[in-house]
């Protein structure tokens, strides 16, 4: 399956507006310049009080639907 690395660095500051509801959208960067529309809630099990931070792995589908988003050590 087709695979992206992201390199991730949101501060709580920057997640506000998805904590608190009002966007649903995450714009993220890959390492190899490709543009990533991410729904907010995949990231929210790796938010923390300062914000989302590290390097993920997401996983997609040949038609672009994700399969899955994992933290990389």
């Amino acid at each position: 399956m087709p695979r992206l690395v992201l390199d991730i660095a949101l501060s709580s500051e920057r997640l506000r507006a998805v904590y608190q509801g009002r966007a649903n959208r995450i714009l993220l960067d890959s390492r190899d310049g490709r543009r990533v529309s991410l729904p907010a809630h995949h990231i929210r099990p790796f938010m923390t009080h300062d914000g989302v931070y590290g390097s993920f792995e997401l996983e997609f589908s040949p038609r672009g639907e994700l399969l899955s988003l994992r933290r990389l050590d």
